[in-house]
């Protein structure tokens, strides 16, 4: 069950992000907002609420907003609607992007009859130090089990006066769950992204586990280059829709002969070095984004690379321009670089990857069991000619290592 938080003000353009994985009749949950709409509401959007009138409560947080009461207590009030079959209670911003099946997938891995309460940090480490470490981040979406649902709408209200001088809605629900005595379980497929720029670099090094939320999506620049926000990430649902396990999974290949690195970051980009670089080195995101505000020497919660200054050691990315069925379980992607795509090119004669147009990625559909010990798949280079390349992933077989040439 879907809580979705929003403004009226802000919904005419934010529900563009909704539209892109809200299911009509499949999906179930409201938007919540400040007051009713002027303009007729969309018969293929959510349902809508108003949330209560919060003014019982005191807000004395000196830089804050009001409306996070109000937010906070959106679990609390769905649950007070006495719906049926309802297992979780999944919160998210209206600017937050979901990829469903995932979600379901992830919430699979967990009894919903036991208290929890399921989320992820903030990317930015200076976040997590003012507002929690402890704490799911909203935007990023966090899930909790109807019996904690059942236990935080008994306890909120009078819960939520001890923490007037909190500043958002997230950090009031993690006061109340700590008053309860849960904890928070991380999955780190929720993406909060308090950070700017391209998202290039957490995305082709995601971590082994399902992509299941962006957000901030204003703040950063479209997934693909050369489209809008929002088409850039109806594009990248394509490839959500074809095989939801695989989406950003991350594979490494060898191109031997040519002394190449190629990173598979599946359904969304790939990146080919003219030089061979460890694994252990690729798992750790290019800094093609910033940090949300503030600086710190370290100021990410996980290890990151430096985009040099000379292009020939950053490596030569393309993007995924379709995925197509190959056959009852395969899928073959392909990769290109964007028309018009603004990038300082290497000027190097020799093993220069500057020309390959296209590559191709064929793949069996993935039906991954993530309650398992996550493993990343292995990646063979079929063919490789001065413009294109194809590339095969699979399941490793037991034992096997992608060891560098």
């Amino acid at each position: 069950m879907f809580g979705i938080a929003a403004s009226t003000e802000k919904w005419k353009w934010r529900k563009e992000y909704i539209d892109l994985w809200w299911q009509p009749g499949k999906s179930r949950g409201y938007v919540w907002l400040d007051r009713p709409t002027p303009e007729p509401w969309p018969a293929d959007s959510p349902p809508f609420r108003i949330s209560e009138d919060t003014s019982r409560f005191q807000f004395t947080h000196p830089n804050g907003y009001r409306s996070a009461i109000r937010v906070s207590r959106i679990v609390s009030e769905t649950f007070r609607m006495g719906l049926p079959d309802v297992r979780w209670f999944v919160m998210g911003d209206d600017d937050t992007v979901f990829f469903t099946d995932n979600l379901v997938k992830v919430l699979g891995k967990y009894d919903h009859n036991q208290y929890y309460y399921i989320g992820s940090n903030s990317e930015c480490a200076e976040q997590n130090a003012v507002h929690s470490f402890h704490m799911a981040y909203g935007g990023g979406g966090f899930a909790i089990s109807y019996p904690l649902a059942k236990a935080l709408a008994n306890v909120q209200d009078e819960c939520l006066g001890r923490y007037s001088a909190l500043y958002g809605s997230d950090q009031r629900i993690h006061a109340c769950l700590a008053e309860l005595g849960v904890p928070l379980t991380k999955e780190p497929g929720f993406h909060q992204m308090d950070v700017h720029g391209s998202l290039l670099g957490i995305l082709a090094a995601h971590p082994l586990t399902p992509l299941v939320s962006l957000h901030h999506l204003d703040a950063v620049a479209p997934v693909f280059p050369s489209m809008t926000r929002v088409g850039a990430l109806r594009h990248l649902m394509k490839a959500a829709q074809a095989d939801p396990d695989r989406l950003v999974q991350q594979s490494i290949c060898y191109d031997r002969k040519r002394k190449w690195t190629v990173s598979v970051s599946w359904g969304y980009s790939l990146q080919i070095y003219s030089r061979v670089l460890l694994p252990r080195i690729l798992e750790y995101p290019l800094e093609t984004f910033g940090f949300w505000r503030g600086w710190a020497r370290f100021p990410f919660v996980f290890n990151t690379r430096p985009l040099s200054k000379d292009p020939c050691e950053n490596p030569t990315v393309l993007y995924m321009e379709t995925v197509l069925n190959a056959g009852s379980k395969q899928i073959a992607s392909s990769y290109t670089t964007p028309a018009g795509l603004d990038k300082m090119r290497c000027n190097s004669t020799v093993n220069n990857p500057d020309e390959i147009k296209r590559v191709t990625v064929v793949s069996d559909k993935m039906y991954a069991d993530w309650t398992k010990a996550p493993r990343r798949h292995c990646c063979d280079v079929v063919s490789s000619t001065k413009y294109g390349m194809e590339l095969n992933i699979r399941s490793c077989k037991d034992g096997e290592s992608m060891s560098p040439p």
